[in-house]
């Protein structure tokens, strides 16, 4: 099975929900559509489904035009983050009805039921009714149910968001293993840039309804085409400079002058974007001798155990870096800073990519 969006577009009450987006789906990948929340996500799951119809444009399925068909008529299951079950059947039966529905054997339903079950941490439940689980509990009956339908496009809508973060960790890891081996299309929406990492496949940035890029995850991480796909792929958030090229030396905002080295060497005199992500900013003995540094000041530290998120205020901006190990360092204090010119994404004025690091430095 293939899916294809061309052209497409809704609109509704006036205001743009999608704006023209092309995107082609192959059997059993892995696809993670990136962004923050109202930037089009739900919104276009609705249309791969069938929920809603476009208003210009066309969903094609193996080639043939399917935008009109209702989603009864698709082989489509949907997990929502807000989870839904049959309040009055039993866990094993809300993870067994789509196989009941299908009039599968017996003990095919027995087995497929507490593999299902199994992964999703559900086995000592499967007698209890939705409403004696926990919201977590209620939410992987609903992904679960979602697995064994044997659908050919599985659409899943943050479907980790109300787990506990133990739980989420590992089916984070799980369940590429068991998307790749369905065969099916697999369609994951989430605003977490870990998630698309750990899933793989293929991740389509978007914002407010458009397309910004898509593409393999490794491959929109190293090489976002755009400002804006770099900051939605960066957590925490990315660190910017507005500099100034001329004479092959760069002036950064702040007033700072260095001569222009590594990828910024090569570009042309004018206005630029530098980015960088936060494991790239070295603090202190940490900062190499290639790299521009700053006088910067401490604005807060976050200790998290085996690391530690230090916020600085530094070249009329504030920059944050990830370290490793436990490093509270007192707000107000000095401190210097560095970034490695040829570990950088530099961006036009207009937010586009200009240069980037190699493959594997970033």
């Amino acid at each position: 099975m293939s899916v294809t969006l061309a052209n497409v577009s809704r609109t509704v009450g006036g205001l743009a929900h999608i704006r023209n987006v092309s995107l082609e789906l192959e059997r059993g990948s892995i696809n993670v559509l990136l962004g923050p929340t109202l930037s089009g996500k739900t919104s276009l799951m609705r249309l791969l489904a069938g929920l809603d119809a476009p208003t210009e444009g066309r969903v094609l399925v193996n080639g043939k035009d399917v935008t009109g068909a209702h989603v009864r008529s698709r082989s489509v299951a949907m997990v929502y983050q807000q989870f839904i079950n049959y309040p009055t059947l039993t866990v094993f039966e809300n993870i067994a009805s789509p196989l009941r529905v299908r009039r599968r054997r017996r003990a095919e339903i027995e087995a497929r039921v507490h593999e299902a079950a199994r992964l999703l941490k559900l086995e000592p439940f499967l007698d209890r009714l939705p409403l004696e689980l926990s919201g977590g509990q209620q939410q992987r009956t609903a992904i679960a149910r979602a697995l064994v339908k044997d659908a050919e496009l599985v659409l899943l809508d943050e479907p980790l968001a109300n787990l506990d973060y133990k739980l989420r960790e590992e089916l984070r890891e799980e369940l590429p293993r068991v998307f790749e081996g369905s065969g099916a299309i697999f369609v994951y929406a989430t605003t977490e840039p870990s998630e698309a990492l750990l899933l793989g496949g293929k991740t389509a940035c978007l914002r407010e309804g458009e397309l910004v890029q898509f593409g393999p995850t490794i491959e929109v991480y190293n090489q976002p085409r755009s400002l804006y796909a770099a900051q939605v792929f960066s957590d925490p958030p990315l660190n910017t400079a507005l500099i100034s090229l001329a004479g092959g030396q760069v002036e950064f905002a702040s007033g700072e002058e260095m001569p222009a080295r590594a990828l910024l060497s090569s570009l042309a005199d004018g206005r630029y974007t530098l980015a960088f992500r936060a494991h790239q900013l070295s603090l202190g003995a940490a900062v190499s001798d290639a790299a521009y540094r700053f006088a910067a000041k401490v604005l807060v530290s976050e200790i998290t155990g085996s690391e530690s998120f230090v916020h600085v205020a530094c070249a009329n901006t504030e920059w944050v870096a990830v370290v490793s190990g436990v490093h509270d360092l007192a707000p107000d204090a000095p401190l210097v800073v560095g970034v490695d010119p040829a570990r950088v994404f530099v961006f036009d004025s207009a937010g586009r990519l200009v240069a980037a690091p190699a493959h594997g430095s970033m």
